[in-house]
C-alpha cells in the first residue's frame, strides 16, 4: 500500500466523519444561537436552558438522519473492505 493510497484513505475518512456528523453539529450550532439569543433577550441565565434544548434537537436530528449517516458510514467500510480484497490474495 502505497503514501498516496493511505493518504486518499485518510482523506475519505475524515471526510466521511464530517459529512456524518454535520447534521447534528449545524442543529446543535443554530439552537444554541437562538437559545442564547432567547436568554440574552429575556435575561434568564439558566444553565439548563442552553442545554436541554440542544439534546433535544440533536437527538430528534440522530432520528431523522440516521439512515443517511448509517448509509455514509457503511459505505465508507465498503470502500475500506474493497480496497483491502486486492492485498489478501
Amino acid at each position: 500500500m502505497s503514501q498516496a493510497e493511505i493518504i486518499t484513505i485518510m482523506r475519505d475518512a475524515i471526510f466521511t466523519t464530517i459529512i456524518a456528523a454535520a447534521p447534528m453539529l449545524i442543529v446543535a450550532i443554530v439552537v444554541g444561537l437562538l437559545v442564547s439569543i432567547f436568554q440574552a433577550t429575556t435575561q434568564i441565565n439558566e444553565q439548563t436552558l442552553a442545554f436541554v434544548p440542544k439534546i433535544v434537537a440533536v437527538l430528534l436530528t440522530l432520528l431523522l438522519f440516521g439512515g443517511f449517516i448509517i448509509s455514509t458510514l457503511t459505505g465508507f467500510i465498503t470502500r475500506m473492505f474493497e480496497s483491502v480484497i486486492p492485498f489478501i490474495s
